[in-house]
């Protein structure tokens, strides 16, 4: 409560005085857009009572979010297509159960859509998970279907799983309200939030501890390195995996069946002078034949159980990674405020307190930030083994499934 009317003090008093700072003139910067350039000036009011704090703290590798003290999951089952208007409009429902509540609720694609707007106009230093994408045509077609069924899973797993996104009312009147008088009202409620945007930072408090603010910078210059060869690196990897998924169900399907389709040649040719034609070796060859059109049939059906997995979390973090640059760009916004009110004030053309008030929010927007990074890594590990786990555990299931079929096969030619 103390730091929430220290930051209110800050705003006023710099209102008071008109901050001598000057402001970018781009006024499409996202550091403008997002408002975290008047908030690090001082120019954003505490317009009401903060009901909702979010705590940073100091963790083994940095400031770190607090934990959300009642922790749940979320299940995402049973897509089901519905009708409205006596049927002339259709859409699918997805049946959602929170684990701490176990009572299941029944939310649209467009009620996601409505959250996920929500969650990116309060969240600025958040790197809030992109849905996965919207499609005109198709929509009810059962691959589509479960390829958003299984990408709304992940996004729920990277929903619940942050401490901040977790807690965010509208995100629990989202999975807890069943009564549609309840479910609007309290959209409206979400709606007329005022804690969003630059706002939102006033609901932060962060350590006492100190940090230098340019150890901050090297951290956050070396975080975003790291990001732009992570997204080049995801985006490779996709590119693979999807052209591999392609030839699976393409090429390598066609290829065995015309690998089998020869062999079956092989052993009717066998046929044509019957005093020599060997039955048991013409039907071993045959069956060798059909065995390889199975292996065809098994390849085309493998990506559904690893690569299209694989691209899921794939997408997920193309996603989360494209919010990084803008998010970035607002502590590199703060920073440069930070020096040009430092420099004034050894100037003596910006009263010391004021260059410090400007300090201080800065702190805020940096711990917010490498908060957040530290989560995305958190995150990352966490995803990113289990992807490979999950990968490699089905190809070795795939391939004994082919072992299996080509032993079966062989067996076929002892004793002949």
């Amino acid at each position: 409560r103390p730091a929430a009317r220290l930051e209110r003090q800050d705003s006023l008093s710099s209102a008071k005085r008109g901050s001598v700072v000057g402001r970018n003139l781009n006024r499409f910067s996202s550091f403008v857009r997002s408002g975290v350039e008047a908030f690090v000036l001082g120019d954003v009011p505490l317009m009401s009572k903060v009901a909702e704090l979010y705590y940073i703290e100091m963790g083994s590798r940095g400031p770190q979010w607090r934990a959300n003290p009642h922790p749940f999951l979320c299940s995402v089952e049973d897509p089901t297509k519905q009708t409205k208007f006596k049927g002339i409009k259709s859409y699918i429902s997805y049946k959602l159960t929170p684990s701490n509540i176990n009572s299941p609720v029944y939310r649209r694609y467009k009620h996601f859509d409505w959250l996920y707007n929500r969650l990116l106009h309060k969240f600025t230093v958040i790197s809030v998970p992109h849905l996965p994408e919207k499609q005109a045509t198709g929509r009810f077609e059962e691959d589509f279907i479960e390829k958003r069924k299984r990408r709304l899973v992940l996004w729920m797993e990277h929903m619940t799983s942050h401490p901040v996104l977790s807690q965010y009312e509208g995100f629990q009147h989202f999975l807890r309200c069943r009564d549609e008088k309840q479910w609007k009202l309290g959209k409206r409620r979400a709606e007329k939030d005022e804690m969003v945007g630059a706002s939102f930072l006033l609901t932060l408090q962060i350590p006492t501890e100190h940090q230098d603010l340019q150890d901050v910078e090297d951290r956050v210059d070396a975080f975003k390195a790291f990001s732009k060869k992570m997204d080049d690196s995801v985006l490779q990897l996709t590119n693979v995996a999807s052209e591999l998924a392609r030839k699976h169900v393409g090429g390598f399907r066609k290829e065995f069946h015309k690998l089998g389709s020869a062999f079956q040649a092989i052993s009717h040719s066998f046929h044509m002078d019957p005093p020599y034609s060997s039955d048991a070796l013409n039907n071993a060859i045959s069956h060798t034949g059909k065995t390889y059109e199975t292996v065809g049939e098994m390849f085309a059906e493998q990506p559904k159980n690893d690569l299209f997995l694989m691209l899921d979390t794939l997408s997920l973090y193309q996603g989360l990674l494209s919010n990084f640059p803008d998010i970035i760009h607002l502590q590199k916004g703060a920073f440069a405020k930070v020096k040009e009110s430092q420099r004034m004030s050894d100037e003596g053309r910006m009263d010391q307190d004021e260059a410090d008030g400007i300090r201080k929010r800065c702190r805020v927007v940096g711990f917010a930030l490498q908060a957040e990074m530290n989560h995305f890594h958190e995150r990352r590990v966490a995803d990113f083994k289990r992807m490979m786990q999950s990968y490699l555990k089905q190809q070795i299931i795939f391939y004994q499934r082919v072992s299996q079929q080509l032993e079966k096969t062989l067996r076929m030619y002892d004793n002949l």
